[in-house]
Order: structure tokens, then C-alpha cells, then sequence
């Protein structure tokens, strides 16, 4: 079960020591990546990269956590569980109207230097998964730019690195999903269904991008404009009336109502526009299609998750506070298998210290790191040196020469 961890967050021990500065962190992140850790399975030497919404903040992106995170600028501030969202009409009228503001900033977000550094690391040959917690929206866009094909689970790169696995941890932002039939809902489309349905929530949404309150990126000039930003793509306007909101029912449950587990066919009833109509109605309501939450990740992605971990020999975290368990847990399988850690996070990370315990003084990065640097400033440069030394891990021969990164647009 995910539930949001708010606890206050102990200031990064850097280690090594020389991680302090970006020209130590860079070379202790070569020494994690270029060096074989001392493992049971001799055979495998594997990088598992998990991020988190850290990564995406110079996207534009609200995280959770940083210093201008939702939970540190806003104490009261409070997510939809899993539970409102399902039982409660007039919550989903909230969570609806309050991503209608925001998907139009979420929708243009474009990949920033971080994550293309992450896809030059993986065309090098250095990473073998990547486990994203951060709704994989930007990742999936990049992917997406470079023709990758993306599943559920996987999404793999063919010119350079078909094994190149992407597991979407909390599901992902780009479609709505039925929470009865499963049916996935492309979330442009949703949005056009919205404007449709709610008009003058449309002329709303067109007045405030003319101001600029949703366009700019500095949440201060959100904050004086009205508006407050939430991760995911959800914004606050103080004082609006949620309840005027409407959404539509799923297509397809509507189509032909399935049944219950009794037997029984469900129940979906709209109004003359579409939208769906509390009441009777028990079947038919559509949400974002990540785990909220409150909300269990489901089997086959846990599974998924877990052998990713199992079949690597270190993981290296990037923009993440681990507070939320399902991916604090994934570290601590892989410190329990003897794994090395590697941690790049401003802030602080839940229960980081029981990752370096073992670290002693003289430590290079080999059996762990952990620094705190702007990601989108440092990982190009780790690029850089990692392409100057031709230590690909498992690259063919046909890497073995200078690595040039992407001419990237």
C-alpha cells in the first residue's frame, strides 16, 4: 500500500567525502559504475537506475520533498487517497478539475538534460532497467522521441540497447484508466472531453495561461498569480468552486455495462452532455492511471520490480526521497543481497543511513555513494568523463571508441 511518508527528512551525509563537490561526485559515480562489486553471482554486473520526481523538476515539474517541494512549501498540503477518489463524487470532481488546470503545463514538459543523460548512460551500455517512480511521464516522452516502443512495463531501446527495460513503478500520467473495466483512456483526450463538458472551466484554463500563472515555471510567480502547483499535474485555485465540475463516464463501460461479481450488470448513468451522473451509477468512473495513494501496486509490476533488483549488482537512485515504501523497499532488497548503493538526492532520504553504514573513511565510490547535486548540471558531465574513459561495462566492440552523446533536439 503507498502512503505519502511526511516526516522530516535528516540532511545528506555526503560520502564520500569528496562527493561534496561535482568533480568528486562525478568521480565517485565512475568508480560505482566502472568497478565489479564483490557479489555472490559473479556473473552479473548490472545497474538498476531508479528515480523519482527529483529528476523532472527542471522540466518545470513539481516534486514532493526539495526545497520548493508541495510538502515543504505547503504543510497542510494533503494527496487524494485511493479510497476518497473511489467513494466519493465530489472529490473526483476536485482531483478532475484541479488536473484540468494543470495537464496543459504537464502535457508541454519536455525532457531537460537529466533525463537525456539517463538515455545517453543507457546507450553506453551502463544501465540494464530503469525503475521510475517520478509517473514516467517525461521518461516515457523521451523514450517516445526516440522511437523507442513503450509497454507497461517495458520499454526498450532498439538501435542501441534493446535490454534496456523501464518499469513505470506508480504507473504513469498519459491516460486515464477505468477503475471497473480497465480500460485505458488517452488523457489528451480526457482533457478535450473536460473543456468540452465544463466550458467555463475552459475559458477559465485559457484566461490563466494568458496571465502566465500556469506557464511560468517559478512557483513563486504561480503562488503571486493565485495558483498553487502540486506534483502530478495538479493545480489549487483558491476559492473555486469544485462542485460545478463534471467529467465523463468510461466509453466503454457505458457501451455495455459490465457485470458485478455477482452476476449483476452495473449501473452507469450520465446526463444529457455525458458526464457521469451519481446516484445509481456503480460502475464507469475513470482515473489517472497511477497508483494513488492508498492504492496497492499491482502484482505483476511488484514482481517486475523485484526481479530487476534481484537480477542486479548495484542501484543508483536519482531524485528521490525513497519515502514512499514500495521504492524504499527495492533499495533495501538490493543492500540485503550486498549490493551497492548509490544515492543522488538534494535532500534528504528516509532511513539513508543504513545504506552506508558499512562505508569507511577511505571510501572511492566503489561499495557506494551518496552526494547531493543538481542532476540536470551534473550528469552530462558524468557523460562526458564516463565516454572519455571507453569503460562501458557491457558494451559490444563495436562501442569500444570515443562515445559522442545524442545530438539531442
Amino acid at each position: 500500500m503507498r502512503i505519502p511518508y511526511t516526516a522530516p527528512l535528516p540532511a545528506p551525509t555526503i560520502i564520500p567525502s569528496a562527493a561534496a563537490s561535482v568533480s568528486g561526485a562525478i568521480a565517485a559515480l565512475t568508480d560505482f559504475l566502472t568497478s565489479t562489486p564483490q557479489l555472490r553471482n559473479k556473473n552479473k554486473d548490472k545497474t538498476v537506475l531508479l528515480t523519482g520526481a527529483g529528476i523532472s523538476v527542471a522540466s518545470g515539474l513539481a516534486d514532493y520533498r526539495g526545497t520548493k517541494g508541495t510538502y515543504t512549501l505547503n504543510k497542510t498540503y494533503r494527496p487524494i487517497y485511493f479510497h476518497e477518489f473511489v467513494a466519493n463524487h465530489a472529490a473526483r470532481k476536485r482531483y478532475w478539475a484541479r488536473s484540468f488546470l494543470g495537464w496543459t503545463n504537464l502535457n508541454k514538459s519536455k525532457p531537460n538534460p537529466a533525463h537525456k543523460a539517463v538515455a545517453d548512460l543507457g546507450r553506453m551500455g551502463y544501465l540494464s532497467s530503469v525503475i521510475t517512480q517520478s509517473k514516467s511521464f517525461l521518461l516515457w516522452r523521451l523514450h517516445e522521441q526516440q522511437c523507442l516502443e513503450v509497454t507497461d512495463v517495458d520499454s526498450f531501446h532498439p538501435q542501441a540497447h534493446p535490454s534496456l527495460r523501464t518499469l513505470e513503478l506508480h504507473g504513469y500520467l498519459r491516460s486515464a484508466v477505468c477503475t471497473t473495466c480497465r480500460t485505458e483512456y488517452d488523457r489528451q483526450l480526457f482533457q478535450n472531453d473536460l473543456a468540452a463538458l465544463n466550458p467555463a472551466w475552459s475559458d477559465f484554463l485559457n484566461e490563466m495561461l494568458a496571465s502566465g500563472a500556469l506557464t511560468t515555471e517559478n512557483p513563486d510567480e504561480r503562488r503571486r498569480l493565485g495558483l498553487k502547483t502540486n506534483p502530478d499535474g495538479d493545480v489549487d485555485v483558491p476559492g473555486v468552486d469544485y462542485a460545478t465540475f463534471r467529467y465523463p463516464a468510461c466509453p466503454t463501460c457505458l457501451a455495455k455495462p459490465p457485470q458485478d461479481k455477482d452476476g449483476k450488470k452495473h449501473v452507469i448513468e450520465v446526463d444529457v452532455d455525458g458526464a457521469w451522473v451519481a446516484g445509481n451509477s456503480t460502475a464507469g468512473i475513470l482515473k489517472p492511471n497511477v497508483i494513488m495513494f492508498g492504492e496497492s501496486i499491482p502484482d505483476t509490476t511488484k514482481t517486475a520490480a523485484e526481479l530487476a533488483i534481484d537480477e542486479a549488482s548495484r542501484v543508483l537512485v536519482l531524485g528521490s526521497s525513497l519515502a514512499t515504501y514500495s521504492a524504499w523497499r527495492l533499495v533495501k532488497r538490493a543492500r540485503e543481497q550486498g549490493m551497492p548503493i548509490g544515492i543522488v538526492n538534494i535532500g534528504g532520504v528516509r532511513g539513508e543511513e543504513q545504506f552506508f553504514s558499512h562505508l569507511g573513511e577511505n571510501s572511492t565510490g566503489k561499495d557506494g555513494l551518496r552526494c547531493a547535486h543538481i542532476l540536470e548540471e551534473m550528469l552530462p558531465n558524468l557523460v562526458k568523463e564516463l565516454g572519455q574513459k571507453n569503460t562501458t561495462p557491457f558494451a559490444s566492440s563495436a562501442m569500444a571508441r570515443p562515445f559522442v552523446p545524442a545530438p539531442w533536439a
